[in-house]
């Protein structure tokens, strides 16, 4: 009796049961656009948009937009930026296509064109802060936001122009910008990482921005910095800026592979720390729960060195082993932090490297509640070896950089892609993860597109009943579509089937 009670119990929710297993998830290409084979000079595939509207992606890539269908990936119009600037970014929302333009020089203010996606004619010209480099609506369209970067002119140049980071508010009812978003006196912002004799309001560059599905709040990638900045949009100013700590790939299941000379994938515990230094950052809700996802590229600004260099010495206190740690097949050709982990006699008693070569996924407050670990290097290795580039090992790895989610059938995935994959082969990699539980994230597939290099943007979408993810691919300047589809595993299905007979043994008792 308690059994078919149990069983009448579960099939109605009421009661508590085992999660049902991950579901497999199954991809196709549908098509292939070659941006670089079009008649449009220094034309790059580098972020994708989809207006819904009218069923077409628009392509930022460097000299303009590639317009194209969405369904058959034919080329419908290339709008030509070149004069403006480099095109950045691209954003659609309700029949508006907003495109962000770096000025020629890249340190005076850019500008967003906006357009009617549906007739491509050019609406109003807004001038933004320096260098806005990325570009996104408010989930209700009223607002858009733009990430002014503020690089300064010369990269190994400290004392070069360095324009402030900021983030541009555009009211899109009078389609002007209402608020310049600074990090000046922010909580936070002077005890993240910053560069030796740079105030916070100069140093810190906004990367990415991913809005909180309420639209309430925003959050700001500030990769050099790894940290993470909180803009209030009720106040249009930041109220926080957050670091977010470094992974130890000394602890099981979080290794890497340092070095390119060891002559093999060696994916091991290393005594470094990496810093998460996002680029690419999303947002969804789960449990009622708003949760922050976030692709740890890493970046530098031309000043790492390698371990083995003679600048770089080491705590002979907490590195006895140092001269053999600075081997080429050890840890000597991995590339560090001059200026992070240093004691008081300039010698470094910790090791920073860039990026942490997973995506993370973080409370609304910032804190860690999931990282892959050591899966992208270790699985890539492990089922596609070929492609795995070892000559980045002693860099960032596998860089993931893009990412895309899409609730796809009830089960929220996450689409990562990874920039640096073997060159020569030109085959793009795609990671997914099913995150509809935070806590219990799981890998579920590798996408494997020969002919697509270094995925840099990526979109995903939901049309006729069918779920798509565009990918839009700078090594090879081509933009990709893949239809997506989940398949639950056998064991779930079983697991439901049987609760629904026990259902009906019970109502045939009746």
């Amino acid at each position: 009796m308690r059994t078919t009670i149990r069983a009448a119990l579960l099939c109605a929710g009421l009661v508590s049961m085992p999660a049902l297993a991950a579901p497999a998830v199954l991809w196709e290409k549908v098509w292939s656009y070659d941006h670089a084979a079009g008649n449009a000079a220094g034309q790059k595939a580098e972020i994708p948009a989809y207006d819904p509207l009218n069923d077409t992606l628009w392509v930022a890539g460097v000299s303009g937009v590639d317009v194209l269908n969405a369904r058959t990936g034919a080329l419908i119009r290339h709008i030509d930026l070149s004069a403006l600037g480099d095109v950045n970014s691209v954003a659609i929302r309700n029949g508006v296509a907003a495109v962000a333009i770096a000025a020629p020089d890249h340190t005076q203010p850019g500008v967003v064109q906006l357009f009617n996606s549906n007739t491509f004619a050019p609406a109003e010209r807004i001038q933004v802060g320096a260098l806005p480099d990325m570009v996104t609506f408010t989930p209700d369209g009223s607002r858009l936001l733009v990430a002014n970067e503020g690089e300064r002119a010369v990269m190994t140049d400290p004392s070069s122009t360095d324009p402030a980071g900021s983030v541009s508010v555009i009211d899109m009812s009078s389609r002007t910008v209402v608020a310049t978003a600074g990090f000046a006196g922010v909580a936070g912002s002077d005890s993240v990482r910053l560069f030796p004799g740079k105030p916070a309001a100069v140093d810190l560059e906004p990367e990415y921005i991913a809005v909180s599905p309420d639209g309430s709040k925003a959050y700001v990638s500030l990769q050099e910095a790894n940290a993470v900045g909180i803009l209030d949009l009720a106040t249009n100013t930041f109220t926080e800026v957050k670091s977010l700590g470094t992974k130890d790939y000394s602890l099981p299941g979080q290794g890497i592979d340092p070095s390119d000379k060891d002559g093999s994938i060696a994916v091991r515990n290393v005594p470094v720390k990496g810093m998460y230094m996002p680029d690419t950052i999303a947002t969804y809700v789960a449990g009622g729960q708003t949760y922050l996802v976030t692709a740890n590229e890493g970046d530098t600004r031309d000043e790492d060195v390698r371990i083995k260099d003679k600048s770089v010495k080491l705590d002979p206190s907490i590195f006895p082993d140092a001269a053999e740690l600075k081997k080429d097949e050890n840890l000597g050709r991995l590339t560090i932090s001059p200026f992070d982990g240093l004691n008081a006699n300039g010698e470094h008693e910790a090791l920073y490297s860039y990026g942490s070569r997973s995506f993370s996924i973080r409370d609304a407050n910032g804190d860690l509640v999931f990282d892959s670990g050591d899966d992208f290097e270790r699985l890539l290795g492990e089922r596609f070896p070929d492609i795995f580039d070892d000559g980045r090992s002693d860099n960032k790895g596998p860089e993931p950089e893009g990412l895309a989610l899409m609730d796809v059938g009830g089960r929220m995935l996450a689409f990562i892609g990874f920039e640096r994959t073997l060159e020569k082969l030109a085959t793009a990699v795609i990671a997914i993860y099913d995150i509809t539980d935070p806590l219990q994230s799981s890998f579920l597939d590798f996408i494997v597109s020969p002919g697509d290099l270094a995925p840099e943007g990526l979109v995903a979408f939901s049309r006729d009943g069918g779920y798509f993810l565009a990918v839009s691919s700078e090594g090879s300047d081509t933009t990709s579509l893949f239809r997506i589809n989940l398949v639950p595993e056998p064991g779930g299905v079983a697991l439901v089937l049987t609760a629904l007979g026990l259902l009906g043994v019970i109502r045939r008792k009746r």
